[in-house]
């Protein structure tokens, strides 16, 4: 559908993707699409004093918001029209939604077939609201069940999704176990790139009390990108399907310089110990397929002569108060300064469209015409 938007000029001309995007799902969904045997245990908001509250099977509540702020509070809604209005004031021209109440909900319970239930609910929505090519939502894969999970990714892409969404941890079984091939060599074969957003298939509040919001943003969530992509290159998923391509959602980027340069190190003096043996470094297979997402991280930006700027995705984060939104391209002149115009448009839209097939040069006709 087409979108009536603001005009916003772009920093530098360029074409911003946002990666990481959000879309508020109607929380009945999963009571109205699982199977009645489910319908008790699924995810929901109650008000618990003057909060509205997420209630979660095997996790701890979590507040959302006051109710009293609910009704102007930016949402992030499912209307196609809204969306693109609404990124089009941040200069965004296309955008990777993820969920919100599905990142944790999806995820949490320790019961397999339940999982894969609330990700077939999200799925059969997602997949009827959001048909346009700008708007790529991301199919969820649940994986305590590996047969599953690989009939699950299977129906994903019959869909017509364009990337698959994995649980950031499972903690039964770790991304490096080789039981997890058969899976990757399916999800190789469909071609659609592998997402894992920070914070999911595990309980992200790892304190509480004093400095508990910073620690946890960073510590319990942003830690899931570097346990994502040294599980599969050290462990050797990456080596054994080259076609594989990995993208950390909301974890910022910082981190990259370190476990590449580490990992690389410690193979190498351990190279008696390392196992398996892999045909290129560590870090050689994260430059190939390996990308990590940000909003503000001028760390990353600085590091990217280690990293190659082929590692790194943009995100605002939208509608989420933590992101950039509306904002961007103000931040943009301020953590880009400096940087040369081919990288900044790699970084924030470049790269985005070759992992997720968007159609840049359409893209960039839209946003001339703004």
């Amino acid at each position: 559908m087409t979108a009536t938007t603001d005009s916003t000029s772009t920093y530098r001309d360029s074409v911003f993707i946002s990666t990481d995007a959000h879309v508020t799902e109607p929380i009945d969904l999963y009571a109205e699409r699982v199977d009645a045997q489910y319908r008790d245990r699924v995810p929901r908001i109650e008000t618990q004093g003057d909060w509205r509250t997420l209630v979660i099977e095997n996790l701890l509540p979590r507040k959302l918001m006051p109710a009293s702020v609910l009704e102007s509070a930016i949402t992030g809604d499912w209307d196609p029209g809204d969306r693109l209005r609404d990124q089009a004031r941040d200069g965004v021209s296309a955008e990777v939604i993820f969920p919100t109440f599905a990142l944790q909900a999806c995820f949490a319970s320790e019961d397999a077939q339940f999982q894969r239930a609330l990700c077939r609910a999200y799925n059969s929505w997602a997949a009827e609201v959001f048909d346009d090519p700008r708007l790529l939502a991301v199919g969820l894969v649940a994986m305590l069940d590996i047969n599953g999970a690989i009939e699950d990714a299977r129906r994903v892409a019959e869909q017509g999704f364009r990337a698959l969404f994995l649980p950031a941890r499972v903690p039964q079984r770790e991304y490096n176990d080789p039981e997890y091939d058969r899976f990757w060599a399916v999800a190789q074969d469909l071609g659609l790139p592998l997402t894992f957003h920070s914070g999911t298939g595990h309980e992200p509040r790892v304190v509480r009390g004093p400095g508990g919001a910073v620690i946890n943003y960073l510590l319990g969530s942003q830690l899931d990108g570097p346990m994502v992509m040294l599980g599969m290159a050290a462990g050797g998923a990456l080596d054994r399907f080259p076609g594989l391509q990995l993208v950390t959602v909301e974890t910022g980027a910082a981190w990259l310089a370190w476990i590449m340069t580490q990992a690389d190190a410690i193979y190498t003096d351990h190279a008696m110990y390392a196992k398996p043996k892999l045909s290129l470094m560590p870090s050689e297979l994260i430059r190939r397929q390996c990308a990590a997402t940000f909003m503000y991280d001028p760390v990353a930006i600085n590091n990217r002569e280690i990293t190659g700027i082929e590692t790194l995705m943009w995100g605002n984060d939208y509608p989420h108060p933590e992101g950039t939104w509306p904002t961007s391209q103000d931040v943009a002149r301020d953590q880009f300064d400096g940087v040369p115009d081919d990288e900044v448009r790699a970084i924030v839209g470049g790269n985005a469209a070759n992992v997720f097939g968007f159609d840049l040069k359409g893209l960039a006709s839209e946003t001339t015409r703004r």
